[in-house]
């Protein structure tokens, strides 16, 4: 199944045509506007959390921590390089472990008294680059927090998965012949309190905000959907919210001043397998369970939207007013959560025009922010519009559909994409992600994380040449 290229699309005509073609309801602006005027370059403030712009750098794994969890030379360089990109919300900037059991990779940076120094050193090292490169007062407008995270179904501290898992799940369990542990109701109230402890940690390193990780599969994510869970964490809404209920209610006892958010997959579908052609298709054998259901047609997004609009009331409640939606997870449905032309060594390939995805986040994510404009809103799913991010990213915060506009694979390969098109340069074209997947594919045979096409200092590591082999190239 083939799909054109986005860079082959030179002009707004060209690229509407396609957008109309494939099914993609996508608008966007065909001029860019410069600061003062630009709508990406307004500040935005709310709860405490004060931004100088609209870019916001979304949390990844970079596999590339040591095994005690603490950064790498490679894990302080992508700070560093968030550092220089003139984003000015940093959404967690790294998913971050809080207990070794929870880690979705070996490498994956763990948050414990041990390493709590040396991840204050992340922040301390972006903000000394954001100042070398922006002015020595840049930083009171920039934002850092910290994502918190337990991988739970995908917990993977040594080279063999290891799954804790939040209730059986007829699809996914089969995927693990090793078989999965399911948590139990004392597991989940001592992981709420190693929680606590954790954002205690981030807060003494200085980070504005620790997220609650609740997208992607991981533990968080599953509970919301434990509808056939006995006891206090399953069955009703309220039941699968009072993990991250407790966990807030625990951070506002013990850390007042610290601000928490939390990253929402707001919708889901089932798992996808490799059909005969290596397309995705829905796999078979089982009811599905999702939180934010959408079937695989995705025809009916409003109604899917039904419980997520109820957990976000709730968040409104107990005091969280910063929401980052995405979808989905790199795990079972990977097209809806990061739409790629080119899929990772494990995936399959794409079911839909990639930008039909793109669409999909910033319509779920347009229909939320309409539901609370109180809150902030910020939206994901963008690196796949390439030269045209900017283009619909301003047509999306001029028309109040979010507040930020989210980067994660882009800023792997372009970091300083925020900077050029906050000073009105001309986007880098050699730099622009085309969704390769190396920096997926990567990690998922052990390596470490990067941009190996692109990225010259990743062009020359090792792990490229190894990845190449790998791969069969």
């Amino acid at each position: 199944m083939a799909y054109s290229r986005v860079a082959t699309f030179k002009t707004a005509d060209a690229f509407r045509a396609h957008l109309r073609n494939c099914g993609a309801s996508l608008e966007f602006d065909e001029r860019l506007e410069t600061p003062p005027d630009s709508p990406l370059a307004q500040p935005f403030e709310l709860d405490g959390i004060r931004a100088g712009n609209r870019f916001c750098i979304l949390p990844m794994e970079g596999w590339d921590g040591t095994p005690d969890g603490e950064p790498s030379d490679l894990t302080i360089r992508r700070w560093e390089r968030f550092g220089a990109s003139g984003a000015k919300l940093i959404w967690g900037g790294e998913a971050v472990a809080v207990q070794p059991d929870g880690r979705a990779n070996p490498n994956q940076l763990t948050l414990t008294p041990a390493t709590q120094s040396s991840i204050a050193g992340l922040r301390a090292s972006l903000v000394r680059v954001h100042r070398e490169r922006f002015g020595s007062n840049a930083d009171a407008d920039l934002a850092i927090g910290l994502q918190l995270t337990h991988s739970g179904r995908y917990a993977r501290p040594t080279p063999a998965p290891a799954p804790l898992v939040a209730y059986r799940h007829p699809q996914l369990d089969r995927r693990f012949p090793g078989g999965v542990r399911m948590l139990t109701d004392d597991d989940l109230d001592r992981l709420v309190d190693t929680f606590v402890a954790a954002a205690r940690m981030a807060y003494d390193a200085g980070y504005a905000f620790v997220d609650v990780k609740h997208c992607h599969g991981y533990l968080g994510h599953e509970l919301l959907s434990a509808r056939t869970r006995p006891g206090k964490y399953g069955g009703s809404l309220e039941n699968r919210a009072r993990f991250v209920s407790s966990v807030v209610s625990g951070i506002r006892a013990t850390v007042p001043d610290l601000r928490v958010v939390v990253r929402l997959s707001a919708f889901d579908m089932g798992p996808f397998k490799k059909d005969g052609d290596g397309v995705g298709t829905p796999e078979e054998g089982g009811p599905v369970s999702a939180f934010g259901p959408l079937d695989s047609r995705a025809e009916d997004m409003d109604a899917a939207l039904a419980e997520p609009r109820e957990l976000i009331a709730l968040f409104e409640r107990i005091g969280i007013r910063w929401v980052c939606v995405t979808a989905g997870s790199p795990y079972y449905n990977p097209h809806m959560q990061r739409p790629a032309l080119f899929p990772p060594s494990d995936g399959y390939l794409p079911p839909e025009d990639p930008l039909v995805g793109v669409a999909r986040q910033i319509d779920a994510t347009a229909r939320l922010k309409k539901a609370f404009p109180s809150m902030a809103i910020v939206g994901s799913a963008y690196t796949y519009l390439q030269e045209w991010l900017p283009h619909v990213g301003q047509h999306v915060v001029r028309h109040g559909m979010a507040d930020f506009v989210g980067l994660g694979r882009m800023v792997l390969s372009y970091p300083e994409l925020p900077a050029d098109v906050l000073a009105g340069r001309a986007m880098q074209r050699k730099f622009v992600c085309r969704t390769f997947s190396d920096c997926t594919t990567g990690p998922r045979l052990g390596l470490v994380s990067g941009c190996f096409p692109l990225d010259d200092f990743y062009k020359g590591h090792p792990h490229a040449d190894k990845l190449k082999e790998m791969k069969g190239q």
